[in-house]
């Protein structure tokens, strides 16, 4: 069976904050990490959390945090700010007129935004901030491969 390598950057971050040799950080260690490592506020390193924790379990694996890493990394907070500054009502989830003004921004015509909008909702029809950094992520891939046509 192939080992799945772990980027340097993800490993060496996370082993900061392991004790004995055990991937796993519990949520208040994770969120600890995520305030120091990415500044973010103690209630954005939360939220992430529980948006990365996937099988919720109240613990971060070393590969839930490379999810995390790999979707919203160094953008951390950055990524907090615009989710917050999209979501008018202050829900802590978006609905698709949220989102629609951020999709607009990508020069996306509306099969387009409504493609993103189906692939990135919930089960509840909204976008949670985890959600939001996949939807981020799908858009920069999107906007490569654009400019590389």
């Amino acid at each position: 069976m192939a080992q799945r390598k772990l980027p340097k950057e993800v490993q060496e971050i996370f082993d900061r904050y392991v004790r004995n040799n055990v991937r796993r950080l519990k949520r208040e260690e994770a969120v600890v990490m995520m305030v120091k490592e990415f500044d973010l506020s103690a209630e954005q390193a939360a939220a992430m959390f529980e948006a990365f924790d996937k099988d919720k379990n109240g613990v971060m694996s070393i590969w839930e945090f490379q999810q995390f890493y790999a979707l919203a990394g160094r953008c951390a907070s950055e990524l907090v700010a615009k989710f917050k500054a999209l979501d008018k009502d202050g829900s802590g989830k978006l609905d698709a007129v949220e989102v629609t003004e951020e999709l607009r921004q990508h020069d996306l015509g509306e099969k387009e935004i409504e493609f993103f909008i189906n692939v990135s909702v919930g089960n509840d029809g909204l976008i949670d901030i985890g959600q939001f950094a996949s939807l981020l992520h799908r858009l920069r891939v999107h906007d490569e491969n654009k400019k590389k046509k």
